[in-house]
């Protein structure tokens, strides 16, 4: 059974930071690409960033602020996110894409108050 659980989610003031966890079942390797995504209320999921192959993938709203790692001995990916702001606030959900299959995990909330 694949598994992708997310953890690090929670509550912080503008200008603050947490770090995402994505702890990934060895079974759903190897795969084109992992990456983390977020859905703000009443909006549509959107790409935040995305790790493949030979590249590193950012929305331009994040660029400069995330930083997404893999841990390929964890089998763990990770979302540092710092300077926090409250367009951020959404459900982060991790992906990870195994030739044309899309694997998601169950989102943890973030909330960044102003």
């Amino acid at each position: 059974q694949v598994q992708l659980v997310e953890s690090g989610g929670g509550l912080v003031q503008a200008g603050g930071s947490l770090r995402l966890s994505c702890t990934i079942s060895r079974n759903i390797f190897p795969v084109k690409a992992l990456g983390w995504y977020r859905q703000a209320p009443g909006k549509q999921r959107d790409l935040v960033a995305a790790i493949t192959s030979d590249r590193i993938n950012y929305a331009d709203s994040v660029k400069g602020r995330f930083t997404v790692s893999k841990d390929v001995a964890k089998n763990t990916l990770y979302l540092q996110m710092n300077s926090l702001k409250p367009e951020d606030t959404g459900v982060y959900y991790c992906n990870a894409r195994r030739f044309e299959t899309d694997y998601w995990g169950q989102g943890t909330q973030v909330t960044v108050s102003s």
